[in-house]
């Protein structure tokens, strides 16, 4: 089709950084992809669905997601070791489909991104307010809100997602420091709760197994679904990932096995240790050890916390702006996002519009019904990362796959399969809030990209 994209200038883009220069090696990119993977989803969400939707069953949740996030993963392992480009869906779109798709593939990404991260912070402005208080330091509720909640703005979350993006734009050997260490520090809170709660379980408690039945489950699964979304922020990781074709895949593999059995141990454990109907709460973690008398670790699970979830914003705001950037060199956004610093070779212009908006969201905006964009946002993008691998087969039969998924095309139809089996189970207002997010998308369209497309992605990536 005309408005196809050659693969051969895609490929070409994704060779702007020299070997040299790509700064993520296997460890980097398993910490980046288990930091995006282990946030809200245990040290919030895990509760919540438990509470709500699940029971204790809420661990078969996580597996229907990990599942289809391990067919999921293996589609992202062959298109992006075939297409290291940091454009992720929108790029394998606009190869396999057409310029429109990869429009509102990456329009889709930018919604799951920057509401994610708002939403996030937001949830992290809680645990900031709820652990100071501990030392008897009370912020003033006025800068704790957004003004439809009440406040005036959400100072914090606007906070710490600007020191965020300022350590993104030194470059990703900076930043990666930085998120190896928040990661590093969120793994040891979850195994120091682990450790001291297990001595508490209560087989009793999980009893009803299934209070909610397999439609719960279910629920449950559509839910902390778009928690996985870290595979698509290790996509978007290809440019400055060492030895991409082999660093990449195994650093998919690791974080979802990895984020999945500590899922699997959290649920367990919280759901043992107190009646599942008690943990509808933000804080979980420190809610359990608290009702076991254990006051210190709740301290120190929450401060982990605090300093972990910072790592998912950093993996989304980094995502954000290399889907960005990845756009602009297609002409769908300005073409000045797409440039890099001459320093820190970063995308820092597609970095500081990626915080602002995350920051300004979170800091004045209702973010109960804009956070639902992502559960949709994820399962769409998924599927068509798992029809992509299908096409781009028939397509380019020659283009080297250092990574491909075995059994033909089963396991990307049934990743299909899928993810329209959890989007049935997703909530009207979510599927509203996600039309509401590509109308926005279709008057940005004909109003913008539609003029501006460049097929031949000339001055892709030049350095400011």
């Amino acid at each position: 089709m005309k408005n196809k994209i050659d693969v051969n200038k895609v490929l070409k883009n994704a060779s702007i950084k020299s070997e040299d220069e790509r700064s993520l090696g296997l460890f980097d990119l398993s910490i980046l992809g288990i930091g995006a993977m282990i946030g809200t989803g245990i040290l919030v969400l895990t509760g919540i669905v438990a509470a709500t939707t699940a029971g204790p069953a809420i661990i078969f949740s996580f597996l229907v997601a990990a599942v289809a996030s391990s067919l999921i993963g293996l589609c992202y392992s062959e298109l992006s070791t075939s297409i290291p480009n940091s454009g992720s869906a929108y790029i394998y779109a606009w190869v396999t489909i057409g310029q429109v798709m990869a429009f509102f593939a990456g329009w889709t990404l930018l919604g799951v991104y920057i509401t994610t991260t708002a939403t996030v912070a937001n949830g992290w402005t809680g645990y900031v307010h709820s652990f100071l208080a501990e030392f008897g330091v009370h912020l003033p509720k006025a800068f704790l809100a957004a003004p439809s909640a009440g406040g005036i703005m959400n100072l914090p979350a606007i906070i710490m997602i600007l020191f965020i993006t300022l350590v993104l734009t030194k470059g990703t050997s900076e930043s990666k420091l930085l998120n190896n260490i928040l990661v590093i520090i969120k793994l040891t809170v979850i195994f120091l709760f682990i450790i001291v709660s297990v001595k508490h379980i209560r087989p009793t408690y999980w009893h009803p197994f299934f209070p909610y039945g397999g439609s719960g489950i279910m629920v449950g699964a559509s839910t902390v679904f778009f928690t996985f979304l870290g595979f698509d922020a290790l996509a978007t990781s290809a440019e400055d990932a060492k030895n991409v074709q082999h660093n990449l895949p195994r650093a998919i593999i690791i974080s979802l096995v990895v984020s999945t059995a500590l899922y699997v141990a959290v649920s367990l454990v919280m759901t043992g240790v107190v009646p599942y109907k008690d943990l509808n709460v933000a804080e979980a973690m420190a809610f359990v050890l608290l009702a076991k008398g254990h006051t210190l670790t709740a301290q120190i699970v929450s401060a982990g916390a605090i300093l972990g979830i910072m790592a998912v914003v950093l993996a989304f705001v980094y995502a954000g702006a290399n889907i960005t950037m990845s756009m602009s060199r297609g002409g769908f956004l300005p073409k000045q996002l797409a440039h890099l610093n001459s320093k820190s070779h970063s995308p820092n212009r597609a970095l500081w519009l990626n915080g602002l908006l995350a920051a300004i969201l979170a800091g004045f905006m209702d973010m109960r019904n804009l956070a639902l964009i992502a559960n949709v946002g994820s399962l769409a993008v998924f599927s068509l990362i798992s029809l992509a691998v299908i096409l781009l087969r028939k397509q380019q039969p020659d283009l080297p796959r250092p990574f491909k998924v075995p059994f033909g095309n089963v396991l990307p139809i049934l990743s299909i399969i899928v993810c329209v089996v959890l989007m049935l189970n997703i909530t009207l207002p979510a599927w509203i809030s996600y039309f509401i997010w590509l109308g926005i998308g279709v008057l940005f369209y004909l109003g913008y990209s539609v003029r501006h497309i460049d097929i031949d992605q000339e001055h892709a990536g030049e350095a400011e």
